[in-house]
């Protein structure tokens, strides 16, 4: 049995792109690793590292050989491979050769397509060392690089220039090359600390983190560094008087770009918290990767928290580089802040007909009036103040005319409600401009006023609507447009937000417009972006949890609003709980049958049923009507859950109605009739949903 040995594999490269180095790090590692359990080298304790000049991957263990493989190979049929004298055929001889054996190596077994030659033999299993180099340059060449460069003379690409490679099978280095670079031992520590400028040699993989701390001033644990530069900026910025303003990405980038991380605090001139504050946060956090500091009061101090790649003898100095880089960059954001207000948001609306939102469909003037009214229409619906909402639909695009937007593209909307207030726009405005692009991603908050969704909503539908007229839906892997995630927020804001409305009539109005204001044909546009939606909506629920048999149990009845769909479906997944909930399912999938293969006529309504003599059947009418009586208000009201709790009484008159009663009489007035009950039955159930989807 071949020993196990630990494998360490290190890339050291020119700085990676920050942004992308742990998803870098971590496809290395989970490529490497599953190249080796292809090849049967079965790796286990799987780590990956990653600084901004390295890619290294340690495992605890892989097989120093490969197991033995039998192989079995079919060759051709065993009536063509020998004469009629029983010597072997040029077929037999050319299948022989090609498994490296004679003829006489060579068996017969039975297939399904005949007997035919076989050879059995054992592939010995290769050295892991011979494979290593291989397998390592096929992982690297799937790592998700967009872009790869070449340098030097040579053709090998990678998404920066190479220059080590460090390859340790137990203490031997691996010979070969990876991307076109020798491997060896020597690895490199910090460009300015330790004594590993010139190179540490590593005489295990154990031994690798704890060599390139202790002596390169090298971090190599991603998630490690990223605790020492969180702890550190939160102890600098307490030492500031407030908390750092930082997202998981920031943290993520800032890690990405330093091996041996220092905090340090700096400060700025106090007159730039005139500015908005989403501005100054992107300018440090865009430009500088510093952390603001946020006071206890809840507004921006002076101050930010920078991390530094070295140690130096002198912080103060450091520091004071960090103030004065940063200055310009804030006074930047304070001129464009000065030279936007010159011009009113209202005043920038002409500025929006140089600006083409599609080719087909006109430019950001045009597609402000349509948001607009639509934005009123929908205010007026759902108990927004109908003019707020649609001048705020009609400025909402304004600022991306604006010298902040254009240096700042992820201020977009967050700015006009900023230049919105200080033109005396009104707060409601101010607040709907601002917030009409929420929900931006998955967990994002919904626009907290109704003027604010409003727009949203109306935004999200000229968007589906327009796109699917003139481009078509997106393609399984591109969506330049977003039109997934404008779906998910269209439904989120009609849901989340309590907003009973119609998505063919929102969807009606917006193609409408269309039609009329930019002459593209919009025939069918409803259906397929209301398809479109459906679809959304499908994973919306199922990442909460709901099933997808409760899903099509109310998606089977067509509700016309994403909120009462949701309501139908919250009350078909309590229900599904209940005792009789699978009888009742059963039931209505045996009573749909019936009315299928019966082809009977449209039902009667549930309160009017007739019955005949037999007590089974007047037990079911009685009850039917009773239940239907108490459930058509709730159904009308949308308490679809108190609909379900009253027609679930109707569970032992069916099962007492198909056990004493022939549905299929031979008389055919008692036949209509028992059809037209239970048809009433059925249309009672599918006022909420259809229970025959739920499964038994």
């Amino acid at each position: 049995m071949a020993d196990r040995r630990p494998l360490l594999i290190e890339i050291g490269t020119e700085e990676l792109p920050p942004q992308a180095l742990r998803q870098l790090m971590n496809a290395f590692r989970d490529d490497l690793a599953r190249e080796l359990a292809d090849h049967r080298l079965a790796p286990e304790g799987v780590q990956a590292f990653a600084t901004p000049r390295r890619l290294a991957v340690r495992i605890d263990g892989i097989e120093s050989r490969q197991a033995d493989e039998r192989i079995e190979r079919f060759g051709p049929k065993a009536a063509a491979a020998f004469d009629a004298e029983g010597n072997p055929t040029r077929a037999a001889e050319g299948f022989a050769r090609s498994c490296g054996v004679g003829v006489e190596a060579l068996e017969t077994a039975a297939t399904d397509k005949g007997e035919r030659l076989v050879w059995r033999g054992v592939q010995p299993g290769e050295a892991a060392e011979a494979l290593i180099p291989g397998l390592v340059e096929a992982a690297l060449g799937r790592l998700p690089i967009p872009k790869r460069m070449r340098w030097g003379d040579g053709e090998v690409e990678f998404v920066r220039p190479v220059h080590w490679v460090v390859a340790l099978l137990g203490e031997a280095v691996v010979p070969g090359t990876v991307l076109g670079i020798p491997t060896g031992r020597i690895t490199y520590g910090h460009r300015f600390h330790g004594a590993g400028r010139s190179g540490l040699e590593l005489d295990r993989p154990a031994t690798y983190e704890g060599l390139l701390y202790e002596h390169g001033c090298v971090i190599a644990d991603f998630d490690e560094r990223r605790r020492q530069v969180a702890a550190g900026v939160h102890r600098e910025a307490e030492a500031a008087g407030g908390s750092p303003v930082g997202d998981d990405a920031l943290l993520d980038e800032v890690t990405a770009l330093v091996e041996w991380p220092v905090a340090l605090a700096g400060d700025f001139d106090p007159r730039f918290l005139a500015i908005p504050e989403e501005a100054l946060i992107a300018s440090m956090q865009g430009h500088q990767r510093c952390f603001p500091v946020r006071g206890d009061d809840g507004r921006l101090r002076p101050a930010f928290i920078a991390v530094a790649n070295i140690e130096s003898r002198d912080p103060q100095e450091v520091r004071r580089g960090n103030e004065r880089v940063i200055r310009p960059r804030l006074a930047d954001a304070e001129f464009f802040w000065q030279q936007d207000r010159r011009t009113p948001l209202a005043g920038r609306l002409e500025a929006l007909r140089e600006v083409v939102f599609h080719h087909r469909l006109g430019d950001l003037h045009a597609r402000s009036e349509r948001i607009g009214r639509l934005a009123g229409r929908i205010g007026e619906r759902i108990g927004a103040d109908a003019g707020t909402a649609q001048r705020a639909g009609r400025l909402a695009k304004c600022d991306l005319v604006t010298e902040m937007v254009d240096e700042f593209p992820e201020l977009q909307g967050i700015m006009g409600g900023h230049y919105a207030r200080a033109d005396g726009e009104g707060e409601a405005v101010a607040q709907a401009i601002g917030a009409h692009y929420q929900p931006a991603f998955a967990g994002d908050a919904l626009p907290t006023t109704a003027e604010g969704r409003a727009v949203s909503i109306a935004d999200r539908v000229d968007t589906l609507a327009g796109i699917f007229a003139a481009d078509g839906p997106p393609s399984a892997d591109k969506d330049p447009f977003g039109l997934r995630r404008a779906a998910i927020g269209l439904l989120r804001c009609l849901i989340e937000g309590g907003h009973d409305l119609s998505l063919d009539e929102l969807l009606g109005e917006a193609t409408e417009a269309l039609r009329t204001g930019c002459g593209v044909a919009t025939d069918g546009i409803p259906e397929q972006v209301a398809q479109f939606c459906h679809e959304r909506l499908r994973g919306y629920y199922l990442e909460q949890g709901y099933t997808p048999e409760v899903f099509e149990a109310v998606a089977a009845v067509a509700p016309a609003s994403p909120l009462d769909f949701h309501r139908r479906l919250h009350a078909c997944a309590a229900f599904r709980e209940r005792p009789e909930a699978q009888a009742l399912g059963e039931a209505n999938k045996r009573i749909g049958n019936i009315l299928r293969r019966a082809e009977a006529a449209p039902p009667a309504r549930p309160e009017a049923v007739e019955a005949g003599s037999e007590p089974a059947e007047q037990a079911l009418a009685e009850a039917l009507r009773a239940g239907w009586a108490q459930a058509q208000p709730q159904i009308a009201a949308g308490d679809y859950g108190a609909a379900l709790t009253a027609l679930a009484a109707l569970h032992e008159p069916v099962d007492r109605f198909f056990t004493e009663v022939m549905v299929m009489a031979e008389e055919p007035e008692t036949r209509r009739r028992r059809l037209e009950l239970l048809g009433a039955v059925q249309q009672a159930f599918s006022a909420v949903a259809d229970l025959s989807h739920l499964p038994g």
